[in-house]
Protein backbone atom coordinates (compact mmCIF):
# COMPACT_ATOMS: atom_id res chain seq x y z
CA UNK A 1 0.00 0.00 0.00
CA UNK A 2 1.48 3.33 -1.17
CA UNK A 3 2.26 5.91 1.99
CA UNK A 4 0.95 8.69 -0.48
CA UNK A 5 4.25 10.73 -0.55
CA UNK A 6 6.84 10.30 -4.15
CA UNK A 7 10.09 9.63 -3.62
CA UNK A 8 13.20 9.82 -5.84
CA UNK A 9 15.72 6.44 -6.22
CA UNK A 10 19.00 8.98 -5.88
CA UNK A 11 22.45 7.63 -6.72
CA UNK A 12 25.50 9.47 -5.28
CA UNK A 13 28.29 7.63 -7.38
CA UNK A 14 31.37 9.63 -5.77
CA UNK A 15 35.30 9.12 -5.32
CA UNK A 16 34.61 6.90 -1.88
CA UNK A 17 32.10 4.79 -3.63
CA UNK A 18 28.02 4.75 -4.40
CA UNK A 19 25.43 5.61 -1.89
CA UNK A 20 21.71 5.28 -3.15
CA UNK A 21 18.92 7.05 -0.91
CA UNK A 22 15.12 7.03 -1.31
CA UNK A 23 14.40 10.49 -0.90
CA UNK A 24 10.85 12.49 -0.84
CA UNK A 25 10.16 15.73 -3.06
CA UNK A 26 10.65 17.48 0.53
CA UNK A 27 14.06 17.07 0.48
CA UNK A 28 14.28 14.40 2.95
CA UNK A 29 16.50 11.51 2.84
CA UNK A 30 14.60 8.58 4.16
CA UNK A 31 16.74 5.70 3.55
CA UNK A 32 20.27 5.27 2.18
CA UNK A 33 22.81 2.66 1.96
CA UNK A 34 26.47 2.72 0.73
CA UNK A 35 28.88 0.40 -0.76
CA UNK A 36 32.57 1.11 -1.03
CA UNK A 37 34.35 1.47 -4.52
CA UNK A 38 38.25 0.83 -4.36
CA UNK A 39 40.59 3.00 -6.40
CA UNK A 40 44.19 1.97 -8.42
CA UNK A 41 46.50 4.49 -7.84
CA UNK A 42 49.35 3.68 -10.55
CA UNK A 43 52.76 5.19 -11.22
CA UNK A 44 53.35 8.80 -12.59
CA UNK A 45 50.19 10.37 -10.92
CA UNK A 46 47.39 7.46 -12.12
CA UNK A 47 44.57 7.32 -10.39
CA UNK A 48 41.51 4.46 -11.63
CA UNK A 49 38.68 2.90 -10.96
CA UNK A 50 36.47 0.14 -12.66
CA UNK A 51 33.41 0.91 -13.84
CA UNK A 52 32.08 -2.77 -13.34
CA UNK A 53 32.73 -1.47 -9.55
CA UNK A 54 30.59 1.08 -9.58
CA UNK A 55 27.81 -0.42 -11.23
CA UNK A 56 28.10 -3.19 -8.65
CA UNK A 57 28.27 -0.78 -5.88
CA UNK A 58 24.82 1.03 -6.84
CA UNK A 59 23.24 -2.92 -7.58
CA UNK A 60 24.28 -3.44 -4.24
CA UNK A 61 23.50 -0.69 -2.48
CA UNK A 62 20.07 0.05 -4.32
CA UNK A 63 18.98 -3.03 -3.33
CA UNK A 64 19.87 -2.97 0.58
CA UNK A 65 18.02 0.56 0.60
CA UNK A 66 14.79 -1.08 -0.90
CA UNK A 67 14.82 -4.11 0.98
CA UNK A 68 15.74 -2.47 4.05
CA UNK A 69 13.39 0.73 3.88
CA UNK A 70 10.04 -0.33 4.40
CA UNK A 71 8.77 2.35 2.06
CA UNK A 72 6.22 0.66 -0.55
CA UNK A 73 8.57 0.49 -4.14
CA UNK A 74 5.16 1.99 -6.08
CA UNK A 75 6.29 4.94 -4.25
CA UNK A 76 9.13 5.88 -6.15
CA UNK A 77 8.35 8.18 -9.31
CA UNK A 78 11.88 8.39 -10.49
CA UNK A 79 16.02 7.58 -10.55
CA UNK A 80 18.58 10.29 -10.62
CA UNK A 81 22.30 10.45 -10.35
CA UNK A 82 25.02 12.80 -8.70
CA UNK A 83 28.23 11.38 -9.94
CA UNK A 84 32.08 12.25 -9.61
CA UNK A 85 32.44 14.88 -12.01
CA UNK A 86 35.47 14.72 -14.59
CA UNK A 87 36.25 10.84 -15.11
CA UNK A 88 36.80 9.73 -18.68
CA UNK A 89 35.79 6.24 -19.55
CA UNK A 90 36.73 4.59 -23.42
CA UNK A 91 33.33 1.96 -24.52
CA UNK A 92 33.07 0.27 -27.92
CA UNK A 93 30.19 0.07 -29.81
CA UNK A 94 28.52 -1.98 -27.50
CA UNK A 95 28.78 0.43 -24.34
CA UNK A 96 31.63 -1.95 -22.81
CA UNK A 97 34.63 -0.22 -20.94
CA UNK A 98 37.91 -0.62 -23.02
CA UNK A 99 40.03 0.45 -20.22
CA UNK A 100 39.38 0.94 -16.27
CA UNK A 101 38.52 5.04 -15.97
CA UNK A 102 40.92 7.60 -15.31
CA UNK A 103 39.79 10.03 -12.03
CA UNK A 104 39.56 13.27 -11.62
CA UNK A 105 42.69 13.10 -9.92
CA UNK A 106 44.71 11.65 -12.38
CA UNK A 107 47.23 13.63 -13.68
CA UNK A 108 49.23 11.45 -16.03
CA UNK A 109 48.08 13.60 -19.29
CA UNK A 110 49.92 17.00 -17.99
CA UNK A 111 52.46 16.99 -20.24
CA UNK A 112 50.14 15.97 -23.07
CA UNK A 113 48.62 18.69 -22.35
CA UNK A 114 50.93 21.06 -22.09
CA UNK A 115 51.88 20.39 -26.04
CA UNK A 116 48.26 20.54 -27.15
CA UNK A 117 47.65 23.75 -25.75
CA UNK A 118 50.41 25.27 -27.00
CA UNK A 119 51.53 27.05 -30.46
CA UNK A 120 53.69 28.96 -32.29
CA UNK A 121 53.27 32.36 -30.11
CA UNK A 122 54.52 32.50 -27.00
CA UNK A 123 52.38 31.07 -24.21
CA UNK A 124 50.07 33.01 -21.51
CA UNK A 125 49.86 31.16 -18.61
CA UNK A 126 51.04 28.07 -20.25
CA UNK A 127 48.51 28.50 -22.86
CA UNK A 128 48.87 29.78 -26.79
CA UNK A 129 46.89 33.39 -26.86
CA UNK A 130 44.41 32.08 -29.51
CA UNK A 131 43.42 28.80 -28.19
CA UNK A 132 43.33 30.13 -24.72
CA UNK A 133 40.78 33.29 -25.93
CA UNK A 134 38.65 30.79 -27.73
CA UNK A 135 38.59 28.44 -24.58
CA UNK A 136 37.74 31.11 -22.84
CA UNK A 137 35.32 32.98 -24.65
CA UNK A 138 33.14 29.74 -25.64
CA UNK A 139 33.19 27.66 -22.38
CA UNK A 140 34.20 29.87 -19.95
CA UNK A 141 37.32 28.11 -18.92
CA UNK A 142 40.16 25.74 -20.32
CA UNK A 143 41.70 22.38 -20.20
CA UNK A 144 44.01 22.11 -16.64
CA UNK A 145 47.92 22.28 -17.14
CA UNK A 146 47.08 19.11 -14.37
CA UNK A 147 45.69 16.79 -16.81
CA UNK A 148 42.59 16.22 -14.34
CA UNK A 149 39.80 16.36 -16.95
CA UNK A 150 38.74 14.63 -19.69
CA UNK A 151 40.47 16.83 -22.19
CA UNK A 152 43.67 15.49 -20.69
CA UNK A 153 42.86 12.00 -20.33
CA UNK A 154 41.80 11.41 -23.82
CA UNK A 155 44.84 13.06 -24.76
CA UNK A 156 47.04 10.93 -22.62
CA UNK A 157 45.31 7.21 -23.73
CA UNK A 158 45.60 8.81 -27.58
CA UNK A 159 49.40 9.27 -26.59
CA UNK A 160 50.40 6.39 -24.58
CA UNK A 161 47.41 3.84 -25.54
CA UNK A 162 46.60 4.03 -29.26
CA UNK A 163 45.10 0.84 -29.85
CA UNK A 164 42.66 1.73 -27.39
CA UNK A 165 41.83 4.96 -29.33
CA UNK A 166 41.39 3.44 -32.19
CA UNK A 167 38.69 1.04 -30.88
CA UNK A 168 37.27 3.72 -28.68
CA UNK A 169 33.48 4.98 -30.37
CA UNK A 170 32.48 6.98 -27.13
CA UNK A 171 34.57 8.47 -24.49
CA UNK A 172 31.94 9.01 -21.19
CA UNK A 173 31.93 10.48 -17.84
CA UNK A 174 30.87 8.21 -14.85
CA UNK A 175 27.35 10.37 -15.31
CA UNK A 176 27.43 9.32 -18.71
CA UNK A 177 27.64 5.39 -17.79
CA UNK A 178 25.33 4.85 -14.95
CA UNK A 179 23.06 6.88 -17.13
CA UNK A 180 23.88 4.14 -20.11
CA UNK A 181 23.47 1.06 -17.70
CA UNK A 182 20.15 2.03 -16.51
CA UNK A 183 18.78 3.27 -19.80
CA UNK A 184 20.49 2.01 -22.77
CA UNK A 185 20.74 5.88 -23.99
CA UNK A 186 24.54 7.52 -24.28
CA UNK A 187 23.92 10.69 -23.36
CA UNK A 188 25.51 13.35 -21.37
CA UNK A 189 24.27 16.20 -19.52
CA UNK A 190 26.22 19.98 -20.48
CA UNK A 191 27.64 19.96 -16.83
CA UNK A 192 28.81 16.28 -17.18
CA UNK A 193 30.46 17.26 -20.56
CA UNK A 194 32.24 20.32 -19.49
CA UNK A 195 35.80 19.42 -18.79
CA UNK A 196 36.10 18.16 -22.61
CA UNK A 197 36.30 22.08 -23.73
CA UNK A 198 34.63 21.24 -26.71
CA UNK A 199 31.00 22.89 -25.88
CA UNK A 200 29.93 26.33 -26.37
CA UNK A 201 28.16 27.72 -23.19
CA UNK A 202 27.63 31.22 -24.14
CA UNK A 203 24.20 30.69 -23.65
CA UNK A 204 23.28 28.63 -20.70
CA UNK A 205 19.91 26.87 -22.00
CA UNK A 206 21.26 25.54 -25.48
CA UNK A 207 24.83 24.60 -25.13
CA UNK A 208 26.25 23.01 -28.02
CA UNK A 209 29.27 21.18 -29.29
CA UNK A 210 31.51 23.09 -31.48
CA UNK A 211 32.97 21.96 -34.15
CA UNK A 212 36.49 24.83 -33.48
CA UNK A 213 36.46 23.40 -30.61
CA UNK A 214 36.33 19.64 -30.75
CA UNK A 215 39.49 20.40 -33.92
CA UNK A 216 41.24 21.84 -30.79
CA UNK A 217 40.93 19.01 -29.12
CA UNK A 218 41.56 16.63 -31.59
CA UNK A 219 37.82 15.11 -31.47
CA UNK A 220 35.31 14.05 -33.77
CA UNK A 221 31.47 14.91 -32.43
CA UNK A 222 30.91 11.01 -33.06
CA UNK A 223 33.16 10.25 -30.36
CA UNK A 224 31.28 11.77 -28.00
CA UNK A 225 27.48 11.32 -26.12
CA UNK A 226 24.16 13.35 -27.76
CA UNK A 227 23.60 16.22 -25.17
CA UNK A 228 21.18 16.88 -22.70
CA UNK A 229 19.89 19.07 -20.07
CA UNK A 230 19.88 18.01 -16.57
CA UNK A 231 16.70 17.79 -16.24
CA UNK A 232 15.77 15.98 -18.94
CA UNK A 233 13.73 12.76 -18.73
CA UNK A 234 16.11 10.45 -21.22
CA UNK A 235 13.97 7.36 -20.59
CA UNK A 236 13.19 4.34 -18.69
CA UNK A 237 14.63 2.09 -16.37
CA UNK A 238 15.89 -0.94 -18.57
CA UNK A 239 13.54 -4.09 -17.88
CA UNK A 240 16.62 -5.81 -16.70
CA UNK A 241 17.83 -3.57 -14.23
CA UNK A 242 14.30 -3.05 -13.39
CA UNK A 243 13.53 -6.64 -12.77
CA UNK A 244 16.97 -7.33 -10.73
CA UNK A 245 16.00 -4.36 -8.07
CA UNK A 246 12.04 -5.53 -8.73
CA UNK A 247 11.14 -2.13 -9.74
CA UNK A 248 8.72 -1.62 -12.63
CA UNK A 249 10.29 -1.07 -15.63
CA UNK A 250 8.46 2.09 -16.43
CA UNK A 251 10.00 4.56 -14.13
CA UNK A 252 11.57 7.37 -16.17
CA UNK A 253 15.48 7.88 -15.56
CA UNK A 254 16.27 12.08 -15.18
CA UNK A 255 19.54 12.53 -16.58
CA UNK A 256 21.25 13.51 -13.24
CA UNK A 257 24.29 15.99 -12.86
CA UNK A 258 27.64 15.83 -11.77
CA UNK A 259 28.54 16.17 -7.96
CA UNK A 260 29.32 19.41 -8.21
CA UNK A 261 25.46 20.46 -9.59
CA UNK A 262 23.67 18.44 -6.94
CA UNK A 263 25.43 19.41 -4.35
CA UNK A 264 24.82 23.51 -4.78
CA UNK A 265 21.00 22.01 -5.40
CA UNK A 266 21.37 19.63 -1.85
CA UNK A 267 22.58 22.48 -0.05
CA UNK A 268 19.73 24.96 -0.68
CA UNK A 269 22.10 27.35 -1.89
CA UNK A 270 19.96 28.40 -5.26
CA UNK A 271 19.59 32.01 -5.72
CA UNK A 272 22.70 34.37 -6.73
CA UNK A 273 25.53 34.51 -5.07
CA UNK A 274 24.58 32.29 -2.28
CA UNK A 275 27.64 30.85 -1.20
CA UNK A 276 28.46 26.26 -0.43
CA UNK A 277 31.35 24.64 0.75
CA UNK A 278 31.18 20.97 -0.15
CA UNK A 279 33.80 19.19 1.96
CA UNK A 280 33.96 15.60 0.71
CA UNK A 281 37.30 13.64 -0.78
CA UNK A 282 37.78 17.13 -2.14
CA UNK A 283 35.95 19.89 -1.63
CA UNK A 284 34.79 23.23 -3.47
CA UNK A 285 33.21 26.76 -2.50
CA UNK A 286 30.43 27.28 -4.94
CA UNK A 287 27.53 29.89 -6.05
CA UNK A 288 24.60 30.63 -8.84
CA UNK A 289 25.85 33.47 -10.85
CA UNK A 290 24.19 35.39 -14.07
CA UNK A 291 27.20 35.68 -15.91
CA UNK A 292 29.47 33.90 -17.40
CA UNK A 293 33.11 35.27 -16.19
CA UNK A 294 36.37 33.12 -15.58
CA UNK A 295 39.75 34.17 -13.68
CA UNK A 296 42.40 32.17 -15.77
CA UNK A 297 45.08 32.48 -12.94
CA UNK A 298 43.18 31.17 -10.02
CA UNK A 299 41.14 28.71 -12.04
CA UNK A 300 37.75 30.13 -10.87
CA UNK A 301 34.87 30.07 -13.40
CA UNK A 302 31.12 30.40 -14.50
CA UNK A 303 30.25 27.06 -15.70
CA UNK A 304 26.98 25.14 -16.75
CA UNK A 305 25.08 23.65 -14.00
CA UNK A 306 21.47 22.14 -13.39
CA UNK A 307 19.66 25.49 -13.63
CA UNK A 308 19.06 26.40 -17.65
CA UNK A 309 19.10 30.19 -16.73
CA UNK A 310 22.23 30.26 -14.49
CA UNK A 311 25.88 29.38 -14.39
CA UNK A 312 27.77 27.75 -11.48
CA UNK A 313 30.63 29.36 -10.39
CA UNK A 314 32.96 27.05 -8.92
CA UNK A 315 36.75 27.00 -7.08
CA UNK A 316 37.49 23.84 -6.12
CA UNK A 317 40.27 22.30 -3.75
CA UNK A 318 41.92 18.52 -5.09
CA UNK A 319 42.15 17.06 -1.50
CA UNK A 320 40.14 17.75 1.99
CA UNK A 321 38.48 15.03 3.41
CA UNK A 322 41.06 12.64 1.71
CA UNK A 323 43.28 14.10 4.04
CA UNK A 324 41.38 12.56 6.50
CA UNK A 325 41.27 9.28 5.06
CA UNK A 326 44.91 9.28 4.17
CA UNK A 327 46.14 10.56 8.35
CA UNK A 328 43.57 7.56 9.16
CA UNK A 329 44.99 4.66 7.10
CA UNK A 330 48.36 5.31 5.85
CA UNK A 331 49.33 7.37 8.70
CA UNK A 332 48.23 6.38 12.47
CA UNK A 333 47.08 2.74 11.66
CA UNK A 334 45.02 2.74 14.94
CA UNK A 335 43.02 -0.77 14.98
CA UNK A 336 39.92 1.78 16.63
CA UNK A 337 36.88 3.57 15.53
CA UNK A 338 38.65 5.86 13.05
CA UNK A 339 38.80 2.66 10.38
CA UNK A 340 34.74 2.81 9.95
CA UNK A 341 33.81 3.69 6.16
CA UNK A 342 33.93 7.44 6.31
CA UNK A 343 30.47 7.01 4.94
CA UNK A 344 29.00 6.73 8.47
CA UNK A 345 29.02 9.47 10.79
CA UNK A 346 30.75 7.90 13.55
CA UNK A 347 33.90 9.12 12.29
CA UNK A 348 33.03 12.65 12.13
CA UNK A 349 31.78 12.30 15.86
CA UNK A 350 35.55 10.36 16.89
CA UNK A 351 37.24 13.25 15.14
CA UNK A 352 35.29 16.07 16.80
CA UNK A 353 36.23 14.03 20.23
CA UNK A 354 40.08 13.52 19.28
CA UNK A 355 40.17 17.51 17.92
CA UNK A 356 38.37 18.73 20.44
CA UNK A 357 40.65 18.58 22.66
CA UNK A 358 43.32 20.47 21.21
CA UNK A 359 43.33 24.21 21.48
CA UNK A 360 43.66 26.29 17.79
CA UNK A 361 46.38 26.74 16.38
CA UNK A 362 46.84 22.82 16.74
CA UNK A 363 49.70 23.92 19.16
CA UNK A 364 52.08 25.36 16.48
CA UNK A 365 51.51 22.36 13.94
CA UNK A 366 50.72 23.42 10.71
CA UNK A 367 49.63 21.42 7.70
CA UNK A 368 49.44 21.73 3.71
CA UNK A 369 46.66 19.76 2.29
CA UNK A 370 48.03 19.50 -0.93
CA UNK A 371 48.43 15.52 -1.25
CA UNK A 372 47.48 15.57 -5.22
CA UNK A 373 48.37 19.29 -6.22
CA UNK A 374 46.32 21.95 -6.32
CA UNK A 375 43.93 23.84 -8.47
CA UNK A 376 42.11 27.01 -7.19
CA UNK A 377 43.71 29.49 -5.98
CA UNK A 378 46.56 28.29 -7.59
CA UNK A 379 47.33 25.39 -10.62
CA UNK A 380 50.44 23.39 -9.56
CA UNK A 381 50.29 19.95 -10.01
CA UNK A 382 53.85 20.22 -8.22
CA UNK A 383 52.07 21.11 -4.63
CA UNK A 384 52.62 17.74 -2.07
CA UNK A 385 51.17 18.16 1.50
CA UNK A 386 53.27 18.15 4.59
CA UNK A 387 53.20 18.77 8.35
CA UNK A 388 55.16 21.61 9.33
CA UNK A 389 56.78 22.74 12.67
CA UNK A 390 56.63 18.38 14.29
CA UNK A 391 57.79 18.28 17.66
CA UNK A 392 58.18 15.44 20.27
CA UNK A 393 55.85 17.74 21.94
CA UNK A 394 52.94 17.01 19.27
CA UNK A 395 50.40 13.93 19.56
CA UNK A 396 48.06 12.11 17.34
CA UNK A 397 45.39 14.65 18.15
CA UNK A 398 47.14 17.51 17.72
CA UNK A 399 48.11 15.84 13.99
CA UNK A 400 44.10 15.37 14.01
CA UNK A 401 42.95 18.85 14.71
CA UNK A 402 46.36 20.58 12.05
CA UNK A 403 45.09 18.41 9.27
CA UNK A 404 41.26 19.81 10.30
CA UNK A 405 42.22 23.35 10.21
CA UNK A 406 44.95 22.79 7.19
CA UNK A 407 41.89 22.19 4.62
CA UNK A 408 40.27 25.15 6.21
CA UNK A 409 43.00 27.48 5.41
CA UNK A 410 43.28 26.44 2.03
CA UNK A 411 39.92 27.21 1.74
CA UNK A 412 40.22 30.49 3.21
CA UNK A 413 42.59 31.27 0.44
CA UNK A 414 40.31 30.10 -1.78
CA UNK A 415 37.68 31.95 -0.25
CA UNK A 416 39.74 35.33 -0.69
CA UNK A 417 40.32 34.81 -4.89
CA UNK A 418 35.77 33.69 -4.82
CA UNK A 419 34.99 36.89 -2.86
CA UNK A 420 36.87 39.61 -5.32
CA UNK A 421 35.37 37.54 -8.65
CA UNK A 422 32.02 38.02 -7.15
CA UNK A 423 32.36 41.00 -6.35
CA UNK A 424 30.48 41.16 -2.91
CA UNK A 425 31.97 40.25 0.17
CA UNK A 426 30.79 37.24 1.75
CA UNK A 427 29.17 37.03 5.27
CA UNK A 428 27.91 33.35 5.35
CA UNK A 429 27.93 30.03 3.59
CA UNK A 430 26.05 26.24 3.58
CA UNK A 431 28.52 23.67 4.73
CA UNK A 432 27.75 19.85 3.08
CA UNK A 433 29.34 16.83 2.21
CA UNK A 434 30.55 14.36 4.89
CA UNK A 435 32.76 17.56 6.18
CA UNK A 436 29.48 19.14 7.38
CA UNK A 437 28.60 16.08 9.85
CA UNK A 438 31.92 17.27 11.92
CA UNK A 439 30.74 20.06 14.40
CA UNK A 440 34.15 20.43 15.63
CA UNK A 441 34.96 20.91 11.55
CA UNK A 442 32.14 23.65 11.29
CA UNK A 443 32.96 25.40 14.27
CA UNK A 444 36.97 25.58 12.97
CA UNK A 445 35.71 26.88 9.16
CA UNK A 446 33.77 29.31 10.60
CA UNK A 447 36.40 30.47 12.88
CA UNK A 448 39.12 30.33 10.08
CA UNK A 449 36.90 32.01 7.01
CA UNK A 450 35.34 34.50 9.09
CA UNK A 451 32.12 33.46 8.55
CA UNK A 452 28.95 32.13 9.70
CA UNK A 453 28.65 28.41 8.82
CA UNK A 454 25.20 27.05 8.44
CA UNK A 455 24.96 23.27 8.83
CA UNK A 456 21.77 21.58 7.21
CA UNK A 457 20.45 18.72 8.76
CA UNK A 458 21.71 15.44 6.93
CA UNK A 459 24.97 17.18 5.01
CA UNK A 460 26.50 14.24 4.05
CA UNK A 461 23.22 13.63 1.61
CA UNK A 462 22.94 17.18 -0.10
CA UNK A 463 24.28 15.25 -3.44
CA UNK A 464 21.63 12.51 -3.06
CA UNK A 465 18.79 15.22 -2.09
CA UNK A 466 20.09 17.34 -4.97
CA UNK A 467 19.75 14.63 -7.64
CA UNK A 468 16.43 14.11 -5.99
CA UNK A 469 15.56 17.58 -6.74
CA UNK A 470 16.39 17.48 -10.34
CA UNK A 471 14.69 14.54 -10.68
CA UNK A 472 11.43 16.53 -9.34
CA UNK A 473 11.72 19.02 -11.63
CA UNK A 474 12.21 16.59 -14.75
CA UNK A 475 9.06 15.00 -13.99
CA UNK A 476 7.12 17.97 -13.38
CA UNK A 477 6.58 17.40 -9.85
CA UNK A 478 8.77 20.83 -8.52
CA UNK A 479 10.42 24.01 -9.47
CA UNK A 480 13.90 24.96 -8.59
CA UNK A 481 12.94 28.02 -7.18
CA UNK A 482 11.05 25.69 -4.33
CA UNK A 483 14.28 24.05 -3.35
CA UNK A 484 15.40 26.57 -0.47
CA UNK A 485 12.47 26.25 1.29
CA UNK A 486 13.22 22.24 1.51
CA UNK A 487 16.37 22.36 2.89
CA UNK A 488 16.20 22.63 6.84
CA UNK A 489 19.66 24.39 8.95
CA UNK A 490 20.08 22.37 11.59
CA UNK A 491 22.98 24.54 13.16
CA UNK A 492 24.26 27.74 12.77
CA UNK A 493 28.31 28.27 13.62
CA UNK A 494 29.46 32.10 14.22
CA UNK A 495 32.97 33.25 14.05
CA UNK A 496 34.47 33.27 17.52
CA UNK A 497 36.34 36.54 18.52
CA UNK A 498 38.66 34.50 20.33
CA UNK A 499 40.14 32.45 17.88
CA UNK A 500 40.74 35.61 15.00
CA UNK A 501 44.32 36.22 16.19
CA UNK A 502 45.57 32.93 15.90
CA UNK A 503 43.85 31.83 12.94
CA UNK A 504 45.16 35.01 11.24
CA UNK A 505 48.84 33.83 12.19
CA UNK A 506 47.87 30.15 11.12
CA UNK A 507 47.05 31.78 7.30
CA UNK A 508 49.79 34.10 7.15
CA UNK A 509 52.43 31.23 7.92
CA UNK A 510 50.14 28.93 5.50
CA UNK A 511 50.66 31.78 2.67
CA UNK A 512 54.52 31.73 3.51
CA UNK A 513 54.41 28.07 3.56
CA UNK A 514 53.18 28.38 -0.14
CA UNK A 515 55.40 31.01 -0.92
CA UNK A 516 58.64 28.81 0.21
CA UNK A 517 58.15 25.23 -0.94
CA UNK A 518 56.23 26.08 -4.31
CA UNK A 519 59.86 26.80 -6.02
CA UNK A 520 61.21 23.46 -4.33
CA UNK A 521 58.11 20.97 -5.16
CA UNK A 522 59.08 22.35 -8.82
CA UNK A 523 62.30 21.77 -8.77
CA UNK A 524 61.71 17.94 -7.12
CA UNK A 525 59.29 17.09 -9.50
CA UNK A 526 61.51 18.71 -12.73
CA UNK A 527 64.29 16.46 -11.54
CA UNK A 528 62.17 13.42 -11.46
CA UNK A 529 60.57 14.14 -14.53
Amino acid sequence: MSHGERLVLAVDLGTSGCKSALVGLDGRVHAFAFRAVPTQVLPGAGAEQCPEDWWQAFLDSAADVLHSSGLPRSDIAAIACSCQGEGTLAVDRDGTPLTRALLWMDMRGQHAVRRQVGGRLPRVAGYDPLKLWRWLRLTGGAPALSGKDPFGHIAFIRETMPEIYARTDKFLNVLDFMNLRLTGRVVSTVDSALTTWVTDNRNPAAITYDAGLLGLAGLEQAQLPELVRCSDVIGTLRPAVAEQLGLPPDIPVVAGSVDTSAAALGSGAVADHALHLYVGTSSWVGAHVQHKKTDVRRQIAALPCALSDRYLMMAMQSAAGANLSFLRDRLLFARDALLQDEARPDVYRILDEVAASVPAGARGLLYLPWLMGERSPVDDANLRAGLLNLSLDHAREDMVRAFLEGVALNTRWMLESVQRYLGTPAREIVLVGGGGQSDVWCRIFADVLRLTVHQPEQPIQANVRGAAFIAGVGIGAMEFRDIPQKVVIRRSFEPGADTEACYDASYATFRAAHKALAPFYANLHGARS
